[in-house]
């Protein structure tokens, strides 16, 4: 079982569609995906956080995120997705969708 839950762990790690919250950043601060994409945040820091965007084409907000807490949205139309922690609001990132 222990070994399942890591091998879980190095995936979620190298999933094209993950973003995480660490040291009040998000990593990568620039991801680009495929159209209909789904991309998770997960929160691993020991504050709440959020991702906002109330930018075009489409806008999402995921409400606070506790420590591991994650949020999921997927990309339907290209174009570039700026977001931002609105408890922090100089944590800052970028989705591109091509």
């Amino acid at each position: 079982m222990l070994v399942l839950a890591g091998r879980a762990e190095a995936a979620a790690a190298t999933d094209p569609g993950a973003v995480h919250i660490d040291n009040f950043t998000f990593s990568p601060a620039t991801l680009t995906v495929k159209a209909g994409a789904r991309v998770t945040w997960t929160n691993r820091d020991d504050e709440p956080h959020t991702v906002t965007s109330s930018s075009n084409p489409r806008s999402f907000a995921s409400g606070a995120l506790d420590t591991d807490g994650t949020f999921a949205f997927t990309f339907d139309k290209p174009g570039m997705y700026p977001y931002f922690c609105a408890i922090r609001p100089h944590m800052t990132g970028v989705i591109v969708v091509k």
